[in-house]
């Protein structure tokens, strides 16, 4: 597949990481061409960090790493969904999801 087409816009294009089994978003990313051709080739996460300004396979250090099961893009060609079988927490904090702080009087609101 050619991926000249994700990168028309940016250099970097945001990457949604969904869990599974329960359907969670435990993070969003950011990856280059680079980053998408390890994901694809590896079949386990990697992004580009924009504060250090290197790729990085999610878990290499920690052990929590992601396999994706599924891997999707939008109707733009602009933005990645990552569906993976998540291994331990998968936010740096230690949490099992980046998204664990809800906005005042927003928490679990249907």
């Amino acid at each position: 597949m050619e991926l000249d087409q994700f990168f028309k816009k940016s250099e970097l294009i945001p990457a949604i990481v969904q869990e599974k089994g329960t359907g969670q978003v435990l993070m969003l990313a950011y990856m280059n061409r680079e980053s998408l051709e390890r994901t694809l080739k590896t079949g386990y996460t990697w992004f580009y960090s924009r504060s250090r300004q290197e790729l990085w396979n999610k878990g290499a250090t920690s052990g929590h790493l992601q396999k994706v099961v599924e891997l999707y893009y939008d109707c733009d060609e602009d933005t990645v969904l990552a569906v993976v079988e998540q291994t331990g927490a998968a936010c740096h904090t230690g949490a099992h999801s980046c998204f664990y702080r809800a906005f005042p009087g927003y928490e679990g609101k249907e």
